[in-house]
C-alpha cells in the first residue's frame, strides 16, 4: 500500500477518535494536530457545501475523510487538488457508508469550485 495512503488512514483514525477522546492528542501525528487547530475554518466550508447535514449530523468517519481533504486543499497545498480529491474519494469508499463515496465528492468539488475557479 502507497505510505502516502497508510499515513492518511492513520489521519483519519486519529480524529475519529478526537471526536470521542478530545482530551487525548498526546500521541497525534503532527498533520491531525494541525487539523485540529483548523477545525473552525473547515467546518466552515463543510457546512456552507453541505447543504442536508451539517458537521454535528456527518457520520464521524466522512467528516474525518472531509477535514483531512480540506486541509490539504486549503492550507497545505502540496498536492494537486484533483490527486486530493481522488484519494478522499477512495478513502470514503474503503472506509465509509455505501454511499459516502458521492458525499465526500460533491463536497470537495464544491470547496474546489470556490478556491480554484
Amino acid at each position: 500500500m502507497d505510505p502516502r495512503h497508510q499515513k492518511r488512514v492513520k489521519i483519519i483514525q486519529q480524529l475519529y477518535a478526537y471526536f470521542f477522546y478530545p482530551h487525548q492528542k498526546d500521541h497525534f501525528d503532527k498533520k491531525t494536530l494541525a487539523i485540529i487547530n483548523h477545525q473552525e475554518k473547515i467546518n466552515q466550508y463543510i457546512n456552507k457545501f453541505s447543504l442536508k447535514f451539517k458537521v454535528e449530523k456527518i457520520a464521524k468517519v466522512d467528516l474525518a475523510i472531509l477535514q483531512l481533504a480540506i486541509y490539504e486543499l486549503l492550507i497545505e497545498k502540496k498536492e494537486p487538488p484533483k490527486v486530493i480529491i481522488d484519494e478522499a474519494v477512495e478513502l470514503a469508499k474503503e472506509f465509509g457508508s455505501e454511499k459516502a463515496y458521492a458525499f465526500v465528492n460533491a463536497i470537495l468539488g464544491k470547496v474546489y469550485l470556490s478556491i480554484f475557479k
